[in-house]
């Protein structure tokens, strides 16, 4: 009796995200196969491993034993393909990088175009987005991250300290500056819903119109000249259509990081594309302070 890996590690994603299509979307292939797959893992070991409920699959005890088991199994073959990988010589194949939307739209663009010139060889592969992947997973090789913290456990340098003001429209900025005792508008982050602290005594008058749970929309807002927005000097400065305005002194701002999981730190393809990231930084890192 024996039951195929990618049917163990199937079944181990079902029990971690009770429905077809959360397991689907974890393993990459479609729902159908994840149906597929459980039904030969079941076949295999003559064993229910799931009741089917209108509401999901519930997991019963073996298919819990069997996850349990997957998961380390899993850990073992995350641990040796790390470790294959940072051994890597060659400068080809592919090279997952992580990092966030904007950073990638307004700074970090010219530095894949330099990269992916200077290495044809090399598939860069981007994943835009904020969430936290995980590189012992192998969710992607090196991650590019704003924080002050950017994870205990990882290998990683320093790229950029930086600072974030306050920014708005062209015609919001000449309004403030005519009439600064006037009431301005703020458009914040859901997060941190209330004025920004560190405004000037000359703007007494502060009142938050809009939260959003989005920088992307809080940019657009402002760009529309619904208010003034506190952002990193780098984003506001990169944005057409938005200037600073002095209602908010420059505050210190989370670093940006670059890292990646100790054991894939020492490949050569991560080695190229820090080189070419860490040269870059140094040279525009005006750009992200006052």
């Amino acid at each position: 009796m024996s039951v195929a890996w990618d049917d163990l590690r199937t079944v181990m994603m079902l029990v971690r995200h009770r429905s077809l299509a959360g397991a689907a979307e974890a393993l990459g292939v479609n729902y159908t196969t994840v149906a597929r797959r459980v039904r030969r893992a079941e076949d295999a070991l003559n064993q229910l491993l799931f009741e089917r409920l209108s509401d999901g699959y519930r997991p019963t005890e073996a298919a819990h034993i069997l996850a349990v088991h997957a998961d380390q199994m899993e850990i073992t073959e995350n641990s040796m393909m790390r470790q294959l990988q940072g051994a890597e010589t060659e400068l080809s194949g592919v090279l997952t990088i992580t990092a966030p939307q904007l950073l990638i739209a307004s700074f970090l663009a010219p530095v894949i175009d330099q990269f992916t010139k200077a290495h044809p060889r090399i598939e860069l592969r981007i994943l835009a987005t904020n969430d936290l992947l995980d590189l012992t997973r192998r969710e992607a090789d090196l991650a590019i991250r704003i924080s002050k913290n950017p994870g205990d456990t990882l290998t990683g340098l320093r790229l950029l300290r930086q600072e974030n003001a306050s920014f708005s429209s062209q015609d919001v900025a000449d309004r403030i500056a005519s009439k600064p005792k006037e009431m301005i508008d703020w458009i914040v982050y859901d997060a941190y819903p209330n004025v920004p602290k560190g405004i000037g005594p000359e703007f007494p008058n502060n009142n938050v119109r809009f939260r959003f749970d989005d920088m992307v929309a809080m940019v657009g807002a402002a760009q529309a000249g619904l208010g003034v927005v506190r952002m990193p000097v780098f984003l506001g400065r990169a944005t057409a259509g938005l200037v600073q305005v002095p209602v908010l002194q420059p505050q210190p701002y989370a670093d940006i990081w670059v890292v990646g999981h100790p054991d894939v730190w020492p490949s050569q393809k991560l080695r190229a594309f820090r080189d070419v990231l860490v040269g870059y930084c140094k040279t525009h890192r005006q750009q992200f302070v006052a």
